[in-house]
């Protein structure tokens, strides 16, 4: 083989293995229990975040799992955000309306599918049901899918970019 020949060959598998998609998002290599220790974080990061039973406020409950700055997609109900400010007006104008109207909200999360794309991002699916009273007493459910990426930030998992699907007519208690 001529030194081109080797040269181009040699050049050929370089950029070949460089091109091969890697079944860990990213090329981390980590253990499946650094998978999962990731995958819990999050997850219980999710829900403490959307704990409503807890009391207290809960716009600032709910903005907990979103960054203190930069930017933050959201996509929800038709509506883009791209600011903390954006979402959290569109959160507490959502509380203001509808959730403060809520009487014994429990919130309930069907399976959540998290996808670890590395030691400091994930990527969450989950459907989940708010089920609640009306002030007239009748039993009403809202809820719908959820797909966030978190980002571990200073230490703690965020939420960078999200879309939320509301479930269209009425949605079953149960996700």
């Amino acid at each position: 083989m001529s030194p081109r020949s080797l040269a181009l060959a040699t050049l050929l598998t370089l950029l070949a293995a460089c091109a091969t998609p890697r079944d860990d998002a990213g090329g981390d290599d980590l253990s499946a229990a650094q998978r999962a220790r990731i995958a819990e974080e999050v997850q219980a990061r999710l829900r403490q975040a959307t704990d409503i039973s807890a009391g207290g406020d809960q716009v600032a409950r709910l903005m907990s799992v979103y960054p203190d700055s930069g930017r933050v997609v959201s996509a929800a109900s038709g509506q883009l955000t791209t600011t903390r400010d954006s979402l959290q007006h569109s959160i507490r104008t959502f509380w203001t309306y509808v959730g403060q109207n809520m009487q014994a909200p429990e919130w309930r999360w069907g399976p959540m599918y998290v996808d670890v794309l590395g030691p400091n991002a994930a990527a969450v699916t989950a459907t989940y049901r708010i089920a609640h009273l009306t002030p007239q007493g009748a039993p009403h459910v809202v809820g719908g899918a959820w797909t966030a990426v978190f980002a571990r930030r200073e230490g703690r998992w965020v939420i960078v970019q999200e879309h939320l699907s509301d479930v269209v007519g009425p949605a079953s208690p149960a996700p």
